[in-house]
């Protein structure tokens, strides 16, 4: 394994040399036992990590825990019992699903943990590894087993690699000190729902003299320095060869990737040093099998959905319903609202969509029109306007420190405002972040909105950068940014002039 020496580690490759964050779960009837304030300051903020739960300076005392849900894939017992656990926390307890179609709760007391993570294990959940220098959840389309032109069902595959990574939720040292985080998306339908351009190892479906597999993009990721979209690593492999394939690309990023600067230490930079010819060698040498060239083509030809409204299914007679979760934010009783109309109306299955939607499958024909005249659909829309229905937002100011301004909430407000003023032929994805670490992924949005702070008449203001031109599905780029401070008092102003020159709106008035 490279490692920087003693003298030149920095402090991340420093506490983990000391400690594997992994030993905490031993530790964690200690820690509720003594209380946060207690803890040892490293683990309280950093190795807890590893266990998923997060110490958050603007709510001391309060953490967010962050789930694994492969897929995005939920039960309705799974999510009875996370709203379990936020509902004891009253106003402070919520949750958001994630652009990586997984859940975060907050208000999660340190005195709790050791009960929250038995219920959990009870019903299948874990949050093992699910951040700090660890694979993060592993993404595929929230419809596969669904959709009747899906090419390959990836559920089967991605749960294995999961369970692979991080030993069926036990944790898995092999894994837990990669030099950086690392995203992986496994593709099985024609419309890139997974964003595979923006994970750092990606497989899409291609065909190879006529047989299935997946051609591998590698290296895509954003900081608040770079951002870059995957390339091509000039590999294609068949479905039983991913999670052996996956797993070699994880070894050779841990051993060899660059530690010293954890600015420089995602996948890419290590491709950049060694150049995509000596990593594809190097990665055939790891995994002990020759390498076959990819696919010509891939088969990503559809244009980017959302899955909200109604869909039939393949299975004759059923249908999946995407509902619309504004800013993807849930509270303790939509958690179980979600459970009761899965379980009532479908098979009791919810799955989580990258754009923090919620899907019901397994919806008979006979019962659709009861679902959709149910009152909690008034909540979460199946036919939102064509702005509302793709906005994505980060967590924002208000629970992380990281952000520069409020998201959540300027989202809904600013949206609708613009929404009241132009109509829209057609859906305009905006994507909301609060700093340039880019969690609510502007680049990938057709607008994207990074939070800034400006002056403005001798004050300190927030604003918004905004970004242009992001493609996702067929032709995939990432955005640029086309105006710089934007405070957000205009924003709704400068956001209609934009639909209006560039998207083909009209005023309402």
């Amino acid at each position: 394994m490279t490692t920087a020496t003693p003298a030149t580690q920095n402090k991340f490759e420093k506490l983990k040399s000391e400690k594997d964050g992994l030993a905490l779960k031993a530790e964690l009837e200690d820690f509720a036992r003594i209380g946060w304030e207690a803890m040892d300051e490293t683990d309280r903020e950093h190795r807890l990590k590893w266990l998923g739960v997060f110490f958050r300076p603007v709510t001391p005392g309060k953490f967010m825990m962050r789930l694994r849900a492969p897929s995005g894939i939920t039960t309705s017992d799974q999510l009875r019992v996370l709203g379990d656990i936020i509902q004891r926390y009253g106003d402070d307890g919520s949750a958001d699903i994630t652009t990586r179609q997984s859940i975060q709760l907050r208000g999660i007391r340190i005195e709790d943990l050791p009960e929250i993570f038995r219920k959990m294990a009870a019903v299948g959940l874990t949050s093992m590894q699910s951040a700090m220098d660890n694979v993060r959840n592993i993404t595929g389309s929230p419809v596969a087993g669904l959709e009747a032109g899906e090419l390959y069902d990836t559920r089967e595959l991605i749960q294995e690699l999961q369970d692979r990574i991080i030993n069926k939720g036990d944790g898995n040292p092999e894994f837990s000190n990669l030099p950086r985080k690392f995203n992986i998306a496994i593709a099985g339908c024609r419309d890139n729902s997974v964003h595979a351009e923006i994970n750092d190892l990606a497989f899409v479906p291609a065909f190879k003299d006529d047989v299935f597999g997946f051609n591998v993009l590698v290296g895509g990721f954003f900081s608040g320095k770079r951002c870059d979209a995957a390339i091509p690593m000039n590999v294609w492999v068949a479905p039983e060869e991913v999670v052996e394939f996956s797993l070699s690309i994880l070894r050779l990023f841990r051993d060899n990737g660059l530690r010293a600067n954890r600015m420089k230490a995602r996948l890419m930079f290590l491709i950049d040093e060694w150049g995509i010819e000596k990593f594809r060698a190097e990665t055939e040498r790891v995994y002990g099998k020759t390498l076959v060239a990819a696919a010509p083509k891939d088969e990503i030809e559809w244009e980017k959905r959302d899955h909200i409204g109604v869909y039939p299914q393949k299975q004759t007679g059923l249908n999946y319903v995407g509902l619309h979760i504004p800013v993807g934010h849930l509270k303790a009783a939509d958690f179980f609202e979600l459970a009761r109309l899965a379980e009532v109306y479908g098979s009791g299955e919810v799955r989580f969509t990258v754009e923090q939607n919620a899907i019901i499958p397994n919806v008979a024909d006979a019962k659709l029109p009861i679902l959709l005249s149910e009152p909690t659909l008034q909540k979460f829309q199946v036919d939102p306007g064509n702005l509302t229905r793709t906005v994505v937002s980060c967590t924002g100011a208000r629970f992380c420190n990281f952000a520069l301004i409020e998201t959540k909430q300027h989202a809904v407000s600013v949206i609708g405002a613009v929404e009241a003023k132009v109509n829209v032929p057609q859906p305009v994805r905006i994507h909301w972040t609060g700093c340039p670490n880019s969690c609510g992924q502007p680049q990938v949005a057709d607008i994207g909105l990074m939070g800034a702070k400006i002056r403005k008449d001798g004050q300190t203001v927030e604003a918004v950068d905004i970004f242009m031109g992001g493609t996702v599905g067929k032709d995939a780029k990432l955005g640029e940014k086309v105006m710089k401070g934007v405070p957000l008092s205009e924003l709704d102003g400068v956001l209609v002039d934009l639909l209006v020159e560039k998207f083909g709106a009209t005023a309402t008035t």
